[in-house]
């Protein structure tokens, strides 16, 4: 059954306040789509793009819905390939680098903090607005990927400083064309 995700508001007093919000309007739909589209002892599923437990909250909207008790139902997840390791594949690369350690974060993170100094490799994901651009360090890899192990994959690696433009705009693009965009991308300093 398709249904259409409502749309995160921009946040105006705080950013978990404005998340939380948005997964009410989710979790009354979810709630709803069990209710009305299952059989009693129907079985239903929620194909998750990536993986459910970094960045998404799928589980979490469901465990919403499970407690407000107006609907039954067992949870089992099962697990596939990550984004990360679609990444990873895609680009043919080991995530870290020897002795180095690996930070997953979002685009909102890296646009208010920027690159931490001590992390050998950092992972971006949720990033809507392009904050690699925003990066002053422009000799850094980027290794960026979108629609990551599909027929439509995109990938794109090379000096931040010579391809962030061009993913910002193949991006656009893909979006555009497709109506949506899951992408993500690796960052780490070049030479090491």
């Amino acid at each position: 059954v398709e249904f259409d995700v409502p749309v995160r508001a921009e946040p105006t007093s705080s950013y978990r306040t404005t998340v939380d919000d948005w997964h009410e309007a989710i979790a009354e739909i979810y709630e709803t789509l069990i209710r009305d589209e299952l059989a009693e002892d129907g079985c239903g599923a929620f194909l998750i793009w990536g993986d459910p437990s970094l960045y998404d909250s799928a589980l979490r909207i469901l465990e919403r819905v499970r407690l407000r008790g107006n609907v039954a139902f067992e949870l089992q997840v099962i697990p596939g390939i990550t984004a990360i390791q679609a990444l990873a594949a895609a680009h043919a690369t080991a995530l870290n680098r020897i002795g180095d350690s690996i930070l997953v974060t979002t685009g909102r993170r890296l646009t208010e903090e920027g690159l931490p100094a001590n992390a050998g490799s950092t992972i971006v994901m949720l990033d809507g607005k392009c904050a690699f651009n925003m990066l002053a360090d422009k000799d850094v890899l980027i290794q960026w990927g979108a629609y990551l192990g599909t027929p439509d994959e995109i990938i794109i690696s090379g000096r931040l400083g010579d391809v962030g433009a061009e993913i910002e705009k193949v991006r656009e693009e893909a979006r555009r064309k497709k109506g949506w965009i899951m992408d993500t991308y690796l960052l780490r300093k070049l030479g090491e």
